[in-house]
């Protein structure tokens, strides 16, 4: 590993998105500048409790399923190849070896496991059992399709999953050990996981899309379980540009940190979270006022926002009051495993086309937020600096400080100027 590859700039050149809000990654974020909602009455599924209303489901043709593929398998699979093809990596032309993939473990389909016929013979079954208990599945898939020989890594870190595969990702990259990292996650509904939220009362308890999930408002009440999947393709800058690849956005730093409380809950007093992100924007070499955007972990419960509000105000101060900071989960619900590389998918999209995204349904503020929440309507603001925060059960904290990139091959906006009329400018 020479000094040079370790500080070296590691730079986003593709990105791959399905959500309840789009099939792929321009259509969610039109929908999202829109400030459209992707939650909706959650549709009939076997063991998923009544008591479950809502949901932000995958809405696609029928025939977009394959019965013999877990759906998270198939989202990974659509997410993955977008990112690839944005990126325009031809991988055939690279050494294997230096192609790495790093995903998120994921559950089984338990209404299909080999438990249930009492048989082990994968000839029986719909769904193949091996994909039902080894949770590295989808990292293998996507790897092996490919034969990609280089890292393949899988994290189960609850809720900050898929932003600590693209940190480690990012990590790795600077070690010289690969040359391009694909990283993300994916999650379906699993009625398991639909259950154990339920019983933790952690889910939203409204059947109404419109007071579902409800990040900073006073009238919260939990989050609702959302499904897709985004990647990244991350190379280091020099590799970038010398295939010519339009470059998004630098990841400047980034952070992972804990707290050591309870494994659903979270310590108000304590200050783990604002360490990490005053962290985050130290390792960048930033200033706290160069921060402009944060895309919050923001779930809708209780414990989340006050947490989230007041470790942004204490570290940020005076300039809180100039920030946008917006929950992309009032959209595409929560996806649990695939919400930190969704969320910084929509932060990487905003930044190149100068639009913060919005935090829909937001009706009456909580009052301690000093920031902007970018209620309901998506703002035009030409910020270059942002932060993607999150935090999971398990105590797990992470933090991504990213900059615009302005330099030879930038990706540019696709935001015509008749769209900019129709967004709201920021004050």
């Amino acid at each position: 590993m020479s000094s040079r590859t370790q500080n070296e700039p590691i730079v986003v050149t593709g990105i791959g998105l399905i959500t309840a809000l789009g099939k792929d990654a321009p259509s969610t974020w039109e929908n999202i500048k829109a400030g459209r909602c992707g939650i909706s009455k959650i549709r009939p599924r076997e063991g998923v409790p009544q008591e479950v209303k809502l949901a932000a489901e995958i809405k696609l043709p029928t025939d977009f399923r394959q019965p013999d593929m877990l759906d998270v398998i198939r989202y990974s699979r659509l997410a993955f190849q977008e990112a690839v093809q944005d990126a325009n990596l031809d991988f055939q032309a690279m050494d294997p070896r230096m192609l790495g993939v790093a995903s998120t473990g994921h559950m089984g389909d338990l209404r299909h496991c080999f438990f249930e016929t009492g048989s082990a013979d994968s000839n029986s079954q719909i769904v193949p059992w091996w994909t039902q208990w080894l949770p590295q599945t989808a990292t293998f898939d996507l790897a092996h399709a490919g034969r990609w020989l280089g890292p393949r890594l899988c994290f189960s870190t609850a809720c900050a999953s898929s932003l600590v595969s693209v940190i480690q990702s990012a990590r790795y990259l600077r070690q010289g050990m690969c040359d391009v990292m694909v990283a993300g996650g994916a999650e379906q509904i699993e009625p398991l996981f639909a259950a154990g939220f339920y019983q933790m009362r952690a889910l939203s308890d409204s059947g109404d899309h419109r007071t579902g999930c409800l990040p900073f408002d006073q009238n919260r009440s939990g989050f609702v379980m959302g499904e897709g999947a985004a990647f990244l393709v991350l190379e280091r800058l020099s590799h970038a540009v010398a295939r010519g690849a339009a470059i998004y956005a630098e990841i400047l730093s980034e952070r992972m940190l804990s707290q050591a409380h309870h494994l659903t809950s979270l310590n108000l007093e304590d200050e783990a979270l604002t360490h990490l992100i005053k962290q985050t924007v130290r390792g960048a070499a930033l200033d706290l006022t160069d921060v402009e955007y944060i895309n919050a972990h923001g779930t809708g419960t209780m414990q989340n926002d006050i947490t989230e509000i007041n470790c942004i105000n204490s570290v940020f101060g005076s300039h809180a009051n100039q920030l946008h900071v917006s929950s992309t989960k009032s959209q595409i619900g929560h996806l649990v495993g695939a919400s930190g590389s969704a969320e910084l998918a929509v932060t990487l999209l905003g930044m190149r086309d100068r639009i913060s995204p919005p935090t829909v349904n937001l009706q009456n503020p909580e009052p301690r937020c000093e920031f902007s929440c970018v209620a309901n309507e998506a703002q035009t603001r030409d910020y270059r600096h942002s932060l993607k925060l999150s935090m999971a059960f398990g105590g797990h904290l992470a933090g991504i400080a990213l900059r615009r990139y302005d330099g030879i091959g930038c990706r540019q906006s696709t935001v015509s100027p008749d769209h900019t009329l129709r967004v709201r400018h920021a004050a």
